[in-house]
Order: structure tokens, then sequence, then C-alpha cells
């Protein structure tokens, strides 16, 4: 039987060699590929670590990437990103490259190809002619899926959420199922690259126009992931946009890019070196828990608070009768929500979100509103847009991991409760009593401990 410290040893080689993380719950599926591994090349399983750890085993290292790789995807992943893609971003930077007539993008971690050829076909649909040049470069550590998107054949499952339009335009159909067409697949160039070992003909500085890199920085070590961004942000142009995953957050204020909200999705422009560019622009939330209450209606504020703290939902809405700074009437909605009003703090977390819509703490209330009202699909897209506006935010992370856990996804729910569990300890005490649900931090922790141990994941 495989060991923790072997399992542990194991876990830090793979941390070093690719840059990756593992979570509790994933490391323990690395014991049975250890003792695989192990059996295959008649080795112990110490012998085994000890000769990945010595000098670089470039096969083993493949075969590894190969097992350990999460490539599930689809065409058109994530709609409302491709709608922003389409009807934003890209019309931007066709405006941008008109003397240059090129667009450059890049697909970081791109699996099987269907997201390098799905932005492949917006960027040819949104060039205004033949003599545009467009360059589509999708990267990946795993050759086996390389493989299969150089080739460019497709199950009708991978285009389920392709417009039939679209389809009937740049695919066609064969034994195999569907073939991306010709005019498509020239513009598009696969190369095998592990994001921590970067190479400088991918990571030349300024010539990406569009990066999409969704769901990846999760998996990676932190200082792999920082570099990630700095290296994906530097590649851009001015005014080029990034993509991430809904798992993928830099908050609303990260170093060289503005935050952007369109489409019901969030994705990042790049500054450029003179400033910001002019308006239409959000107006980034600040990475703080809701501000406090301007001095003259400190009292007034106070007393609600504990008011609220104490189940007295009548009495305090008493006093914050026409609430006017954005923390009273935050308040003034989780008290309408507590009370049961959920009609009236639906609309009040509506007004804040319309006067600022990257407000973490006004998108925390909508999604327990909805919740309440069990609109669950809704619920969950207002607690993710809470977490990606604010990455510190623990509760949206924790109701994420809740519910997921109530659809019986207990992957997902680990995942989100491990981390709510590790941003507890820094959660904003105003951020606990709002949403905490009458529980306090320690009452929470030991929730999201129990909830992971019922996964499976023992701490």
């Amino acid at each position: 039987m495989t060991t923790e410290a072997e399992i542990g040893r194991f876990r830090e080689l793979l941390a070093r060699s690719l840059g990756w993380t593992f979570s509790d719950r994933d490391a323990r599926q690395l014991g049975p590929l250890l003792a695989d591994r192990a059996h295959t090349h008649r080795m112990s399983r110490t012998e085994y670590v000890n000769r990945l750890a010595a000098r670089p085993w470039n096969d083993e290292l493949v075969e590894l990437i190969e097992q350990l790789s999460i490539t599930e995807t689809y065409f058109f992943r994530h709609g409302e990103q491709f709608r922003a893609l389409r009807e934003e971003a890209m019309p931007q930077r066709v405006l941008a490259r008109a003397p240059q007539k090129v667009l450059r993008v890049l697909s970081v971690a791109c699996s099987s190809g269907e997201e390098a050829y799905s932005l492949a076909i917006v960027a040819q649909e949104a060039a205004p002619g033949p003599d545009w040049t467009i360059d589509v470069t999708g990267i990946d550590a795993n050759p086996a899926v390389l493989r299969q998107a150089t080739e460019g054949w497709y199950s009708p499952w991978s285009l389920r959420e392709t417009p039939a339009e679209v389809k009937r335009r740049w695919f066609r159909a064969g034994e195999r199922g569907f073939h991306v067409v010709e005019e498509i697949q020239r513009l598009v160039r696969f190369h095998r690259q592990n994001v921590a070992e970067p190479e400088d003909l991918v990571w030349r500085p300024g010539q990406y126009d569009v990066i999409f890199c969704r769901n990846l920085l999760m998996y990676l070590v932190p200082e792999v992931a920082q570099a990630l961004v700095t290296r994906m942000t530097e590649c851009l142009v001015p005014g080029g946009y990034l993509f991430l995953g809904h798992t993928d957050s830099l908050g609303a204020a990260p170093a060289g890019l503005e935050l952007r909200h369109t489409h019901d999705a969030f994705y990042y422009r790049r500054l450029s070196a003179a400033g910001p560019p002019p308006p239409p622009a959000p107006r980034p939330a600040p990475p703080v828990p809701p501000v406090e209450p301007s001095r003259p209606a400190e009292d007034v504020y106070q007393r609600t608070l504990l008011l609220f703290t104490d189940e007295r939902y009548a009495e305090a809405l008493a006093l914050l009768p026409h609430p006017a700074g954005p923390a009273e009437r935050l308040l003034c909605g989780v008290l309408l929500a507590q009370a049961g009003r959920l009609d009236e703090a639906v609309d009040a977390a509506r007004r804040l979100i319309d006067d600022d819509g990257l407000n973490p703490d006004a998108h925390q209330l909508l999604g327990l509103c909805l919740e309440g009202a069990t609109a669950v699909p809704e619920a969950l897209q207002q607690y993710r847009l809470a977490a990606y506006l604010d990455p510190d935010f623990a509760l949206p992370r924790m109701r994420l991991g809740l519910l997921a856990r109530r659809q019986g996804d207990d992957r997902a729910a680990s995942g989100e409760l491990e981390r709510a569990l590790a941003l507890l300890p820094g959660e904003h005490e105003l951020r606990i009593t709002l949403f905490g649900g009458g529980f306090g931090r320690l009452a929470l922790t030991a929730l999201c401990r129990s909830e992971l141990e019922a996964c499976g994941v023992r701490r």
C-alpha cells in the first residue's frame, strides 16, 4: 500500500517539475498512479520517486501529464464569454488593428483544440476581409490531446453548444464525426508547452490581441500561476483582452489590467503605458468589504447592526427607513432577506448592482436571496460573480460548495469548500455578520470541515 509520505514526495515532485498543484482530494488519487508507474518500470515506489527526482526523465513526465490532465472541453464553452468576445472584444481589436490587418490569439491549456478553433472562427468572422492575417496558437503540455487537435475531428458531443449556422459553415460531417474546415484549420497551430517552462517564441511581449486561459490557474502552484498571469499580461498588446475561467479571478484591479463586465461575463483588458483607456469602462469595486457608513450615520448604523445580530429585524429596519450610503443599503437588503421579505431584498440587491456592478457584496446578497427563493442556477451565478470580483471572499465559495454538495457533485464541492476553509481565517468580521447566517467564524469553519469529510476529504 502506498504510504502518505510516498504520495507527499510524489506530489512535491510534480509541483516542482510541472508547476501543478493538487487538492487533498486529488492528492489521494496519486497513490494508485504512483503504484502503477512504479510497477510499469519494475521498481519499488521509493525507487521510482528517487529516479523521478534524480535527473530529467522526459518520457515519464509526458506519461504523467497524459494521465493527470483534465481534458473535458467543447466548442464555444461558456457562451457568455464568447458573446463578449464576438460583440465587444473582437470588434475593438479589429478597429485597433486596421493599419496592420492582423489578429493574433493565444489559447493556453488548449486541450484537444475546441477552444482554439472556436477562437479562430470568431476571429475569421470578425475580420473585415480576406487580406487580414489571423494567427491562433494553442498550447498544452499533453501531447496526446494536441495530436487530436491537429487532426481536427470531433464528436457531436463536442459541438453541443455550437450554433447550427456555425456548424454548417465551419464543419464537415464524416465517418469520424465532424471535421473543422480547412479554411479554419490553417489559421491554428498547436505547440506543446508546459506553462511552468515558458518559451520565448510563444511569450514574446506585446503580440496577442486576445488570450484565453480558462480554469488553469487553480491547478498551478501559486508562484507559477502568478508568473503566468504576469507573462500573459506582458504578451498582450495595449488594449488586448484576457479571458479567464470562472474559477480563476485576479480581483477587480490586477497590475496592468482593468476588469470589464459585459454580456454577463468578466474579463480583463490590458492597460496602455499612458494609463487607462477611455470610457466606457466599469468602475472597479474596491477589494475590501462593504464601505463603512458616513460618520453622521455611524451611530444609527451600529445600533441597526446590533439589532440585526439580536435577530430583531423589524426594529432594525425601522432605524433605516431611507438608507442612503452603500453600507446602509447593503445592511437594509440583508435585513429584508432575513425578515423573509425576499422580493424587496432582491430589489435592494439589484439596485446596488445597478449602481456598482463590481460590488462583490451586492452579488453575494442577491445570491442569498435567489437561493432562498429556490432559484439555484441564478444564485450560483451570483456567488461566482462575488468570488470572481474578490478572490479573498470566503462566503460565496462556501455557498458554492454547499450547493454542489446538494447537487451530488462532491468533486466541485470539495474544491470550493477547501478554498472557503483557507479564506475563512482572514474573512472580514462584518461579512461574517452579514452573510454568515447567524454563525460565527468557528462555526462556519466547522461546517466546511464536516462537509469536506462528507465529500471524502480527511484533514
